[in-house]
């Protein structure tokens, strides 16, 4: 048994003898990781991190799922957030959405084709840039000019990053007005700690930015006369919302939810 790196994936050649007493190579490359655009073991934060800082509307890639082996994840640029998406591969074929390759020859020609793909939030991604893996960089480093101790006391626990999450989400939601307590449906985009609603998804500048670190709670609410609704608590004022489905407005609130509590897991370590 022999192993050879092969574009940052590593593959198994065993040799078998077949009735003829010929020695035949049974390889077991999983094809699905040769895909130029194949980034491995790419974490969802990084992933996220590099479309929406180098692609743009449209831009996809393939890494490795945090679920489960065999199971792949197609993280896609959708204006200002990135969804993903998963690809399941069984044996030699492979499932996407809707549709199910026999060969790995069929799924790349799927994507050569540039497929449009709509998500449970009613946006419509067209699949137009395929990030590469390999990409040129510049041999450019800068030289250090200015090297001095600016705390002590510090410990190695000091060193971990504050990063902040990005765990992006976009999509059409039913907002409850502040004054006038009618419904109108506005375009949502959750980044980074804030969650900005637009009058519609082609609005350049959002009607209002809420600042999810002064939010208390977020919650399916009942007391509406509408389904698949849910709350956000703030200080001055509960904002309502409802979506198409219940299983939408679930995605939503586990988000949300997920968005504060690292908003507080941060704000303690500081």
């Amino acid at each position: 048994m022999t192993f050879r790196a092969n574009r940052a994936s590593w593959s198994t050649d065993v040799f078998h003898q077949n009735e003829d007493g010929e020695v035949e190579d049974q390889t077991t490359d999983n094809e699905l990781e040769l895909l130029e655009w194949y980034h491995g073991n790419l974490s969802r934060h990084a992933a996220e991190a590099l479309l929406l800082t180098n692609g743009q509307d449209g831009s996809y890639l393939l890494r490795k799922s945090d679920s489960k082996d065999n199971v792949y994840s197609l993280s896609v640029r959708a204006k200002e957030s990135v969804k993903h998406f998963h690809v399941h591969q069984s044996g030699s074929s492979f499932k996407f959405g809707f549709n199910e390759f026999a060969t790995i020859k069929d799924f790349k020609q799927h994507f050569a084709n540039q497929p449009l793909i709509g998500s449970e939030s009613g946006t419509l991604i067209l699949l137009k840039y395929p990030y590469p893996r390999e990409v040129e960089e510049p041999s450019i480093y800068e030289s250090v000019r200015v090297h001095t101790a600016m705390q002590t006391g510090r410990s190695e626990s000091d060193l971990v990053p504050l990063a902040p999450s990005l765990g992006t989400k976009e999509g059409y939601l039913t907002k409850q007005g502040g004054r006038v307590k009618n419904w109108k449906t506005r375009w949502f985009i959750l980044s980074r700690n804030e969650l900005k609603y637009f009058k519609d998804q082609l609005s350049p500048e959002p009607i209002r930015t809420l600042d999810l670190s002064e939010c208390s709670a977020v919650q399916f609410d009942y007391s509406q006369e509408k389904v698949n609704c849910f709350c956000l608590v703030f200080p001055l004022r509960t904002y309502y919302f409802c979506a198409k489905t219940g299983a939408e407005a679930d995605e939503w609130i586990k988000i949300l939810r997920w968005k504060m509590s690292q908003i507080r897991r941060l704000s303690t370590r500081r």
